[in-house]
């Protein structure tokens, strides 16, 4: 694991001279164009006996048949095995106009043990206003599957009760947004910060002309840009074509205490501290003694445990770190005394609760 962790630290150092400028369509969104959420309620049927056993099931059933022209008996409890009642969701991407498809996931909503084989009868897909933006219907692609044996034991792999519907729903619908609104533009940096922002306003500026773009703060810049929808889907492919160096992020360390993976970011930095390891162990062994006793006596054979213990302390070792000392330094510091992934979490906690440490500690 000292190893691990050294080749992490290492591989940081040398992939961070080497970042190259990122285009501006990989760092930020333009405000208003994204995608939006779609929801449904539908059945799923011809399962093999692996359908819904609820009443609300039957209900939908019974729904669906009476608008198709079928009218049950009063009653009558539609009890159907091979139907499973289902939500139904999608992401409708921005500028999708009708006609298009888009892919659909389905997820059983009652006690269906699997949606293997079935297929999603039509269903309206409703946005977050009530309208209805898509028409979902098809066969599901299932991933996961299950297998029971009569005696009641079971095998499931991934999750059966779920599926997607690849083009699966055509859209009824398009969503208005606000692209050709204003005569300007708002873009909005995925990661928040200062010196990214400042340099994309530098960019935009530099090859369009001073004043087309100013920073409104560390996430949003707005920039001046022609109403013409046929000038500004140019102005906007040549503005995210463009690349700058975005700021470097600040010092962070991640630690995942279930893998015990640990990784320290380039700029982490340590203010002078010393620092001492050393573990204590207590082994405890217990040996069976036999006690036979003489031949023809009328004594009984004893089992005697015998215990054993054993305290090991390893010599402690202490480090120094001097003022400013880098990634690398630490690296090898650590490596040096044999200090586990757990030790040198502890050791992080302790340069953190001491003030030496100049960087975010993450524990996940």
């Amino acid at each position: 694991m000292n190893i691990c962790l050294k080749i992490i630290g290492l591989c940081l150092l040398v992939i961070a001279p080497l970042i190259q400028a990122e285009r501006i369509k990989d760092l930020a969104s333009i405000a208003g164009v994204r995608n939006n959420q779609l929801v449904g309620y539908g059945l799923v049927v011809g399962l093999n006996g692996t359908g819904d056993k609820t009443k609300f099931t039957g209900q939908s059933l019974r729904s669906m048949l009476r608008e198709l022209g079928v009218n049950l008996a009063p009653g009558v409890d539609p009890k159907s095995k091979n139907v499973a009642a289902v939500s139904v969701h999608a992401d409708l991407p921005p500028f999708s106009k009708p006609g298009q498809t888009i892919d659909v996931t389905v997820s059983s909503l009652g006690d269906a043990k699997s949606l293997r084989g079935g297929s999603l009868i039509m269903t309206p897909l409703k946005g977050a206003d009530g309208q209805i933006y898509a028409m979902a219907q098809g066969n599901l692609v299932v991933g996961g599957f299950g297998a029971e044996a009569g005696d009641g034991s079971r095998i499931t792999v991934n999750i059966p009760s779920a599926g997607r519907v690849p083009n699966g729903a055509t859209v009824e619908r398009t969503v208005k947004n606000s692209f050709n609104v204003s005569d300007h533009l708002i873009l909005n940096l995925h990661q928040a910060d200062f010196t990214t922002a400042s340099r994309l306003t530098d960019s935009i500026n530099h090859t369009l002309g001073k004043g087309t773009a100013r920073s409104m703060d560390a996430s949003s810049i707005k920039i001046n840009a022609p109403r013409d929808p046929n000038q500004r889907v140019p102005f906007l492919s040549l503005i995210e074509n463009l690349e700058l160096s975005p700021g470097e992020a600040s010092a962070k360390i991640v630690v995942n205490s279930r893998s015990g993976t640990i990784v320290i970011g380039q700029h982490v930095r340590v203010s002078p501290a010393a620092v001492t390891h050393g573990n204590l162990s207590v082994t405890i062994s217990a040996d069976a003694e036999v006690s036979q006793p003489n031949a023809f006596s009328d004594g009984q054979t004893v089992i005697t445990p015998n215990f054993d213990i054993e305290v090991t302390e390893e010599d402690s070792r202490m480090f120094v770190f001097n003022p400013g000392v880098s990634l690398n330094e630490i690296v090898r510091a650590v490596n040096q005394v044999g200090a586990a992934p757990g030790d040198l979490v502890a050791i992080l906690e302790a340069l953190k609760q001491a003030g030496a440490l100049r960087a975010e500690l993450i524990v996940i």
